[in-house]
């Protein structure tokens, strides 16, 4: 593996177009910096988060989740009150807002410690901290 760490953004930036222009495909290279750069972002293609998945999931099951539980007790526990009917979704919407909101929320951080393969650390590239500089790692196969 190969780095090379510099300490202004141009350098950095020259840097990683000579090296996708010599051939080195976007997934054999790393990079760390001390503030996002968009631009090497577009460089390399990264991919979208798939953590977005895990919270339209979790949304998702929250909505069934809050219509579906009272539904269920209204059914189960009948309470005729005049000419109303059973199970009346209006009054379910708050309900199931606000599961959707909670299971999404948790979905997401379920789904950020696992796309992020946390906690446990397997790999360590350096044991250098290097908070102010731009760092490239390149894997040869």
């Amino acid at each position: 593996m190969e780095r090379f760490v510099y300490q202004t953004e141009h350098d950095f930036m020259h840097k990683l177009e000579e090296l996708l222009k010599s051939g080195v495909k976007p997934k054999q290279i790393d990079t760390r910096t001390p503030h996002p750069v968009l631009h090497a972002e577009e460089l390399l293609d990264e991919k979208q988060s798939d953590v977005r998945l895990f919270v339209l999931v979790g949304g998702i099951c929250g909505v069934a989740t809050g219509y579906l539980f009272p539904s269920l007790t209204a059914l189960d526990w009948t309470l005729f009150v005049g000419n109303k009917p059973l199970v009346g979704l209006p009054p379910y919407t708050v309900i199931a807002f606000e599961l959707m909101v909670l299971f999404g929320g948790l979905s997401g951080m379920l789904g950020l410690l696992w796309t992020a393969r946390m906690p446990g650390v397997r790999t360590i590239i350096s044991n250098d901290v290097f908070p102010d500089q731009f760092e490239i790692y390149v894997k040869r196969d």
